[in-house]
């Protein structure tokens, strides 16, 4: 008895074990009747902070064997491959309509100023700051993607595979290496741009109009969102022809200069290329682009630095007046509380250029990697107006943690007591 028992255990194991075997080819069939390839199924629960990361059987645009991620090869149909990219992967398209990445770099090679290394890791701090309290994703990256295209250049094709690389972003927001957020509390306000797809800081009279008042800092184009779009990879196709890897290179330099008078060097640059362009062709590109001069979404640190002491002041005053800005809170809702800080700001009258902390402070023209900065500024003032703007941005962040810098030119820091501002500065 317990023989045949046995027989009939192994008998009903066997039939159900090629019985999944056979539904398991013919699942495998159909899919691969739909499919290029096979993947691996996972199964992910609700908390998976990874569930986004399952990708499609089916063919998408990175399947085409055509497609070439270089800045030279023109994109079509990119907004009709972005769309089905999306309805494969219905987690991500939820949201994408507003969804930012940040992009930002430096050269391949070691910094020739002594202290430039050390300048681009709290530059690269002060921009993972900001993402991590706005939830933003960043891409820092330090290859030359197209070896002819460096320096300011060097940024398009940067863009360019960016794009492609996250199809479930809708915004990149391009920041120069020395550019530095000096009000982490300020959130781009994405909506106002839902008809346009390049958003910049500019001046229309500087741009748009002919004769002198036109100039090649016009705009600045080391700050700016652009559009995840067809629009926007044509606008870098026209914008890459002028520079240094195309063969109209060199022609491109007696036209911007005589463009722009005021421009100070013959070669083509990225900023007056691009001012050209939506200027002189404005039918094809000027009705989609938003000069910003509303809040500093970039500002020259020459008219910035000075006032930090003053700006610094005045926010003290406001939380000592409101109790809820001054109120301990873990870093996570720090967006809330700069909320709270908005209408606070409006009452006491501070705009931009006007006690109002600068969202972002542009150190043009110091070249902290090189050091080869501009001649009619100080080598050191840019490197310590720089530590100074990265002091007064840091101390924002470090409240949280409990301290805050001694001063603006030190790295030493003290912890802040209960209740401050309220209550006396007690060093420790």
């Amino acid at each position: 008895m317990a023989l045949q028992s046995r027989i009939r255990w192994l008998s009903c194991n066997v039939f159900l074990l090629l019985g999944g075997a056979f539904l398991l080819f013919l699942f495998n069939s159909s899919l691969s009747s739909t499919s290029i390839f096979k993947l691996p199924t996972y199964v992910f629960t609700a908390g998976d902070r990874f569930v986004d990361e399952i990708d499609t059987p089916d063919q998408t645009f990175y399947d085409d064997p055509k497609l070439s991620y270089s800045i030279e090869r023109r994109m079509k149909n990119w907004d009709h491959k972005r769309k089905a990219w999306l309805n494969h992967h219905r987690r991500l398209a939820s949201g994408a309509d507003e969804r930012i990445l940040m992009v930002t770099g430096s050269q391949p090679a070691t910094c020739k100023n002594p202290i430039g290394d050390h300048l681009l890791l709290r530059l690269l701090k002060n921009k993972m700051d900001y993402c991590r309290i706005h939830g933003y994703d960043i891409f820092y990256n330090n290859a030359y993607l197209q070896p002819q295209m460096d320096s300011f250049w060097a940024k398009l094709p940067i863009i360019r595979a960016t794009m492609m690389a996250h199809p479930e972003v809708e915004w990149i927001w391009w920041m120069d290496s020395d550019a530095v957020f000096t009000d982490m509390d300020f959130k781009i306000p994405i909506e106002r741009y839902k008809n346009h797809n390049l958003v910049v800081h500019g001046w229309p009279n500087m741009v748009y109009e002919k004769g002198d008042n036109k100039s090649w800092t016009g705009l600045n184009a080391g700050v700016f969102l652009i559009r995840n779009c067809q629009w926007s990879m044509d606008l870098m196709d026209s914008w890459a022809k002028m520079g240094p890897q195309s063969p109209d290179y060199k022609k491109w330099g007696p036209i911007l200069t005589t463009t722009f008078k005021d421009k100070p060097f013959p070669l083509p640059d990225d900023q007056s290329a691009l001012i050209y362009l939506i200027s002189m062709e404005g039918r094809k590109w000027a009705d989609k682009v938003y000069l910003e001069g509303e809040y500093y979404l970039e500002s020259y640190w020459i008219g910035m630095v000075g006032w930090y002491g003053n700006i610094t002041a005045q926010y003290t005053e406001m939380e000592k007046r409101e109790p809820g800005l001054r109120r301990r809170h873990a870093e996570r809702v720090s967006r809330f509380y700069g909320g709270l800080r908005e209408p606070v700001i409006k009452k006491a009258g501070l705009r931009s250029g006007a006690g109002r902390r600068p969202f972002v402070t542009h150190f043009t023209g110091c070249q902290p990697c090189s050091g080869n900065h501009n001649p009619t500024y100080d080598g050191d003032t840019c490197w310590q107006e720089m530590g100074r703007a990265l002091n007064f941005a840091d101390n924002q962040v470090l409240r949280t943690y409990g301290f805050l810098h001694q001063d603006l030119e030190s790295s030493a820091v003290y912890s802040v007591p209960f209740d401050y501002p309220h209550t006396n500065i007690i060093h420790q």
